[in-house]
């Protein structure tokens, strides 16, 4: 089978098994990264649908990560929620990485907000604070537009001046200001992991413009621009690297998860 039409059917099927369990239409897409699956709590008339029902799909390995898609309402939006991502450490390819994004695009969502952990390389960025992505770094090894272009999926080559969508951003100060949430904006490194950053690695991302770090949502967003997808893109900060401190992947869920409520708090206002 032609590899392009093998990507298609695929994708199709995953569509196929979601709408199967529920009819829901969503418009908008959410991409829980580690410590905030408690997003979906908040959602009205919630159906779940774990991970491994969804022809194709990857299985989520990592802790903080439950491995279910959501949908349901939320601020009176129709949703389709992410409760956990995948990783390039777990292994996945690039193409397992994103599909995902590809499914929710193809089952109607128009836009995507993608969070995440990640560590702060500025010192006046604190632990808990949410930061509003304003544009990315991308050192991961590996690229999830290379491979067979399926046209279906957009053009070959994506122009990310704009990775991520201004007037969105615009809201999201706005809502952050009204509800008095500290929003703090900035550029997201996106490395391989799974280790965290060395003092000298720490130096070398602040050197090349970056004001946060982790190991998730570049793929993603790139691919979301890929399909046409406007992205909406906050971080979490879990840990401030100037502290002279050694950090867990347990303490970062504890931090990330005690910043669930002003998340919850600026997605409903921005939402609405």
């Amino acid at each position: 089978m032609d590899p392009r039409q093998q990507v298609l059917r695929q994708i199709n099927e995953a569509v196929s098994s979601i709408r199967n369990e529920c009819e829901l239409s969503p418009e908008i897409g959410v991409i829980l990264g580690s410590g905030l699956a408690g997003f979906a709590d908040e959602m009205e008339a919630a159906i779940a649908v774990d991970y491994g029902k969804i022809s194709h799909f990857p299985v989520s390995t990592v802790q903080g990560h439950p491995g279910k898609l959501i949908l349901g309402k939320f601020a009176s939006r129709n949703l389709a929620v992410l409760q956990g991502r995948f990783h390039f450490y777990e292994g996945y390819t690039m193409w397992g990485i994103t599909f995902a994004v590809r499914v929710l695009a193809m089952l109607g969502v128009k836009v995507l907000v993608v969070s995440g952990a990640c560590g702060s390389l500025r010192d006046d960025y604190k632990q808990g604070e949410l930061v509003l992505l304003t544009d990315h770094l991308n050192l991961m090894p590996a690229n999830p537009l290379i491979g067979p272009h399926v046209a279906e999926m957009g053009r070959r080559f994506v122009d990310m001046s704009e990775p991520y969508d201004r007037p969105l951003a615009d809201k999201a100060k706005e809502a952050a200001k009204a509800d008095n949430i500290t929003l703090k904006t900035g550029v997201y490194a996106a490395v391989a992991g799974p280790n965290y950053e060395t003092g000298a690695e720490t130096v070398m991302l602040k050197n090349l413009g970056a004001d946060v770090v982790g190991m998730s949502i570049v793929p993603e967003v790139i691919v979301a621009r890929q399909m046409g997808l406007k992205v909406l893109g906050i971080a979490v900060v879990s840990n401030e690297h100037g502290v002279n401190k050694k950090i867990t992947h347990k303490e970062v869920l504890e931090n990330v998860s005690q910043s669930t409520g002003n998340f919850v708090k600026l997605l409903q206002a921005i939402f609405k």
